[in-house]
């Protein structure tokens, strides 16, 4: 009999025309062929529904010349190669074809974790780079997990919900504040935050609580927000710096993902947990970014500033997840305020925004670094995190949702074809707009951003609820007083020595150099 099917089916194998074969076929019911004395089982379910399934017969017995025999076979291998070779398949309207996208698609992105292998690091992709050059940084690992959780939160397919509670708890650090030591020659506020996020997300969905003897979910959101509380600064009037410690690069540089990440944090905390004081930091955050210019009138958010300027040379290169993570954090607001109108504008005016700069023709799109394709390791990963965050809005505040269900919709069907590449035809590119013409990348990013943008559509389809609270069905267990035990003053950090400054500087002048990349592309 023919073996089952695996839930994750590999691709067949690329058999070329060209290469010498003993092939035969002896039944079209429960095809069998011979390649140079090695039996291939495949069910009939591969086959074009073209071909008569349910006609047997013995290619040696046809009365044709061997040079026929041969221009047939190969005929048949060809369909038979165009079939396996394919597209992801995509009915934005089936869930069960959704689920099925989003399955295999998260498959082939955990080829790229090996914390589950001999000589891997439990929690964290390979890298950063350049060891290996196509490594990721620590904080892209959280964002997977992170990612991960609502994968099963939307699709209830739990398959990797051990190897994220593992990862991420393997990851909290000695003051479980989601600062590992091991990280912290490049430790920014957003790379901190990115965690922390993802363990706010585990309380929202009320994800598999960690053991009794560890901290919970939302005691570990608790922990980053109260580490971070304590940063801001009287440079340019306030608000995060970009890196946590003074000997990393880029500890002069005031951006938007880092207090986007505490003002994202600082809603749903508050909304959570029904504590003003979360709230009121989240205003302050607020009212920061627009006093300093990082977001202008029309709601367009920047990426950062030099404190040496008095965060005046502001540069204007605008990314995808930094729209998001406000847009969601504004969202959030909404909902804790019950409605409250300058939480509707806010939130009304920084999703028009989103929607004129990063969705030009309703598909997502990357604009500092989609057109030409240069984009950092990071970047690919950008639209995993839009996507994701424009559901949670419609979620949140529902006056979103008709907006929001158009541009996820198209988003999807388009990454789907995009997921059209490498060996396996099926691998994931970022350039969703170009159909199913792969466009030549590949890597966690990309294959992150497509399962994304097609299992939020699950949320047009079926009944999901808005995340929970503490008021609603959150089970997860807090600790206001969390982090308590984290370095309150960054500057009263251990130094690092000249090696230690040497692999920092490395590694955070690889992000600022991208950083510039993209301004002066924008700038041309």
């Amino acid at each position: 009999a023919s073996p089952p099917i695996p839930s994750h089916p590999r691709p067949l194998a690329n058999y070329s025309p060209l290469l010498p074969l003993r092939p035969y076929i002896l039944n079209l019911e429960n095809p069998v062929f011979l390649f140079d004395g090695r039996r291939h089982n495949y069910p009939p379910s591969i086959f074009p529904p073209s071909l008569p399934l349910h006609f047997s017969f013995r290619l040696a017995s046809l009365r044709i010349s061997l040079q026929m025999k041969f221009i047939i076979l190969y005929a048949i291998l060809a369909l038979l190669r165009c079939h396996a070779v394919a597209a992801i398949e995509l009915e934005i309207t089936s869930p069960s074809s959704i689920r099925t996208a989003a399955s295999t698609i998260a498959y082939d992105m955990m080829t790229y974790y090996k914390g589950n292998q001999s000589g891997g690091i439990i929690g964290v992709l390979p890298g950063p780079p350049p060891n290996p050059p196509t490594g990721y940084y620590w904080w892209e690992s959280g964002a997977m997990w992170g990612t991960l959780i609502d994968y099963w939160h939307y699709t209830g397919d739990s398959s990797y919900n051990d190897e994220a509670l593992r990862g991420i708890q393997w990851q909290v650090g000695e003051n479980k504040d989601m600062m590992p030591s091991n990280w912290s020659q490049s430790m920014g506020n957003d790379d901190q935050a990115f965690w922390g996020m993802t363990a706010l997300l585990a309380a929202e969905t009320n994800f598999p609580n960690p053991p009794a003897n560890q901290p919970g979910w939302l005691a570990l959101a608790q922990a980053v927000f109260n580490t971070q509380a304590r940063r801001p600064d009287n440079e340019c009037g306030g608000g995060l710096r970009w890196q946590v410690y003074p000997y990393l690069t880029g500890y002069d540089y005031k951006n938007s993902i880092a207090n986007g990440c505490f003002f994202n944090i600082g809603a749903r905390l508050a909304r959570y947990t029904n504590n003003d004081t979360y709230a009121q930091h989240a205003e302050t955050t607020w009212d920061w970014i627009q006093n300093v210019g990082l977001m202008d009138s029309n709601y367009n958010i920047y990426d950062g500033a030099h404190i040496g300027t008095n965060c005046t040379d502001i540069n204007k290169v605008q990314f995808s997840y930094n729209m998001a993570v406000w847009l969601l954090g504004a969202a959030n607001m909404y909902n804790y305020t019950n409605g409250a109108e300058v939480w509707k504008q806010r939130t009304t005016s920084l999703l028009n925004s989103t929607f004129t700069t990063f969705f030009p023709e309703d598909i997502a799109y990357e604009v500092a670094c989609e057109p030409k394709l240069t984009c950092t390791t990071d970047m690919f990963s950008f639209k995993a995190y839009l996507t994701r965050w424009l559901a949670s809005t419609a979620l949140v505040a529902p006056f979103t949702y008709d907006l929001i269900i158009p541009k996820l919709r198209a988003s999807a069907i388009a990454a789907a074809k995009q997921c059209s590449g490498d060996t396996n035809g099926r691998t994931c590119g970022l350039s969703w707009s170009k159909g199913a013409v792969w466009d030549g990348t590949k890597g966690v990013g990309q294959q992150m951003a497509a399962m994304s943008a097609i299992f939020v559509n699950l949320l047009a389809l079926e009944s999901i609820g808005p995340p929970l609270t503490n008021a609603t069905g959150g089970t997860s267990e807090g600790n206001p007083n969390a982090g308590a035990g984290s370095v309150i003053d960054p500057s009263a950090f251990k130094p690092a020595t000249q090696g230690d400054r040497i692999g920092a500087g490395l590694i955070t002048t690889m992000l600022l150099v991208g950083v510039t990349i993209m301004f002066g592309w924008m700038s041309l």
